[in-house]
This record gives C-alpha cells, sequence and structure tokens, in this order.
C-alpha cells in the first residue's frame, strides 16, 4: 500500500464522483452548450456573489488568464514571495502577459496592506512598471497552508481602490480556508474582483478550476482561455466532478485538517525537526536540523511506502487529502515517531 502524501493532487474519483461523471449530461462547451458546466459556472458564480464564472483544465490557467484580464504589457502586478502565480507557474506571468513581479517579504506567504502599498510604483514615475494588480494566495501553499485574515485583505482592498488597481485571489485551497476559519464565499466574492478555485485539490475531482469575476473584468475571458489553449468540448463529464464535490467533500475537510495536526504534534516530539509552520489546514510543512539529511529522512519514508515532498534547504511538506484514510494515517504517525534519518 503506497501512502502518497505528496499534494493533495494525487486523490482519484470516489465511486460516487465517478458515477456522476458517468451520467453527465454534455455539449460542446466552446458553443455554450454543455448543460453541466454550465451549471457548474452559474452555482459557484453565485455562491461567491459574482456575475460570471469560467471552467478552466488548470488553476495555473485560470490564474494566468486573471493576470492576463487585468494588466497589460510593461505593467507590475503584486504579490507574496512564496505566491504560486510567481513561483509554480512555470514564468507564465511573463511569458503570457509580459507583466513583472513586485515581491512583498510577506509572513507564511501573506503580506499587511501597508506593505502592499509600499510596493506600489509611483504612477507618474515612468521609469518604473505601472503597477497594475495585487494578488493574494489563500490558503498560501508555500506558508504551509496558512489562512488570511480577512480584515487584512479588506484593507488592501481599500489600497486597490484608493490606487485604481485590480485585485485577484488564487483560490486553489479557498474551501479549506473557508472549512478552517468558517468564513462566507460571499466575503471573498465581495473583496476580489476574480477569484479562481480549484476542484482538484481538496475536492478530488480529476481536473478542473473556475474562474468567478464581475462582468466587466470577465467579458474577455473567454477569449483568453481560447487564446491559452484552454477551449474544451464536451467537459460535462469534467463539470459533473466538480458539482458532486461541492456537494459531498467541502465540509469533509476537516477531517483533513485534524490529520495534519496530529502529524504536526507528532513531529514536535521529533528530535530531528528544527521547526514547523503552525498548521492550519492540510499541509505541514516543516525543517530537519541542520545535522539531519532531509533527503535520507524522505528516502526512508520512500522504503515505508510513504511518500512525502523535499522542498530544498531542509524543508519538508506532507498533504493530507481525500485519500488519505484513518489506517494510513495510523501507519505515517508510527513511521514519524520511530524513524531516525541520517
Amino acid at each position: 500500500m503506497i501512502i502518497d502524501l505528496r499534494s493533495d493532487t494525487v486523490t482519484v474519483p470516489t465511486p460516487g464522483m465517478r458515477e456522476a461523471m458517468h451520467h453527465a449530461v454534455v455539449g460542446d462547451d466552446v458553443y455554450k452548450e454543455d448543460e453541466t458546466v454550465n451549471l457548474l459556472e452559474n452555482r459557484l458564480a453565485a455562491m461567491f456573489g459574482k456575475k460570471r464564472a469560467l471552467f478552466f483544465p488548470s488553476g495555473t490557467m485560470a490564474n494566468q488568464a486573471a493576470i492576463k484580464l487585468h494588466t497589460r504589457p510593461g505593467e507590475a502586478l503584486i504579490c507574496d514571495k512564496y505566491g504560486h502565480v510567481h513561483n509554480y507557474e512555470g514564468g507564465g506571468i511573463a511569458f503570457n502577459s509580459g507583466v513583472t513581479t513586485t515581491l512583498v517579504d510577506g509572513h507564511q506567504g501573506m503580506f499587511s496592506a501597508a506593505q502592499a502599498e509600499a510596493a506600489i510604483h509611483p504612477p507618474d514615475f515612468y521609469h518604473s512598471p505601472k503597477t497594475s494588480l495585487i494578488t493574494a494566495e489563500n490558503t498560501t501553499n508555500k506558508g504551509g497552508g496558512s489562512c488570511w485574515d480577512v480584515d487584512e485583505l479588506r484593507a488592501i482592498r481599500a489600497v486597490c481602490d484608493k490606487h485604481h488597481l485590480g485585485y485577484h485571489l488564487d483560490g486553489a485551497r479557498l474551501w479549506n480556508a473557508l472549512v478552517a476559519t468558517g468564513d462566507n464565499p460571499l466575503t471573498f466574492g465581495n473583496i476580489f474582483d476574480t477569484i479562481s478555485v480549484c476542484l482538484s485539490k481538496g475536492l478530488g475531482c480529476p481536473v478542473g478550476s473556475v474562474l468567478v469575476g464581475d462582468d466587466a473584468i470577465m467579458e474577455d475571458a473567454i477569449r483568453v482561455r481560447k487564446v491559452l489553449g484552454g477551449g474544451m468540448r464536451q467537459i460535462g463529464i469534467l463539470a459533473a466532478a466538480g458539482l458532486y464535490a461541492l456537494d459531498h467533500h467541502i465540509e469533509r475537510l476537516a477531517e483533513d485538517h485534524q490529520k495534519a495536526k496530529d502529524i504536526e504534534a507528532v513531529l514536535n516530539s521529533c528530535s530531528y525537526v528544527k521547526k514547523i509552520v503552525p498548521v492550519q489546514t492540510n499541509i505541514v510543512i516543516f525543517k530537519v536540523n541542520s545535522d539531519v539529511n532531509a533527503n535520507d529522512l524522505v528516502n526512508q519514508l520512500a522504503n515505508n511506502n510513504i511518500r512525502i515532498s523535499g522542498m530544498g534547504h531542509g524543508k519538508l511538506r506532507i498533504v493530507t487529502h481525500l485519500d488519505y484514510t484513518d489506517q494510513k494515517h495510523d501507519i505515517v504517525l508510527r513511521a514519524l515517531k520511530t524513524i531516525q534519518p541520517k
């Protein structure tokens, strides 16, 4: 039995999800004639109080489309130094939109309104790129699944309004944040111009993300998706998985969060661990002592059929998810207690 904790993207559809996919009503989505996709888009738009939503094959494409909608070539966006759009989207900000990034040195992937405002380039100083967008990520991937405080996000909204900037949320794991904090999706819809949400991480779908936004900013979204190669045909099969997940897989995220906190508790008792990012959701990031070989720890766990991710510089990551059962959890906790990395 392989226990894969590298990411929450490694899950496979549940029997109920497969059944929903099997019976999906489909049509040609390029013509907007796929009833199931339309249903999913309308449901998510309403959930966040937005006018429009559009299905994308990946969260990266949804984020990249949002950046392109908010910016013009030669401009700049602001994000945290840990931001997914900067670190894990293949340089797409530059390649797709011709935009540069102004990085903020935040805390666990989150920054303050004051930091955001300080990062804005003076609009009358034409030697620097014009700032046109601020992006946030919730939960933060490199920040250990941390959740933003809504009041801080509102404060950054005020900065955007003051300086006439767009505001985008990479909400790949927003479902986890909503479950952990009890915040309402409408709150985020009121704060952000655009939000991308992922269906294939915590919700366990095989494929898919959705971009939601206000009418004006979403006007050209389908054109941008086409340019990026994201036009698809009978994808109601995938949208049906998303609808099923919205009905069955959101509340259960609390189970993943509890398992991650159990792992945190065990790691806190392990002599080879130097530091752990405080766990709020389903991601555990920890650093081993300087005299410990992190790769040896990864390899020893792999020899016990447990897969985790190395992040470099002695950092390791564990992500709990839908397919991580109680039985697997017991095995992992025992292994972490007994392993002796060199």
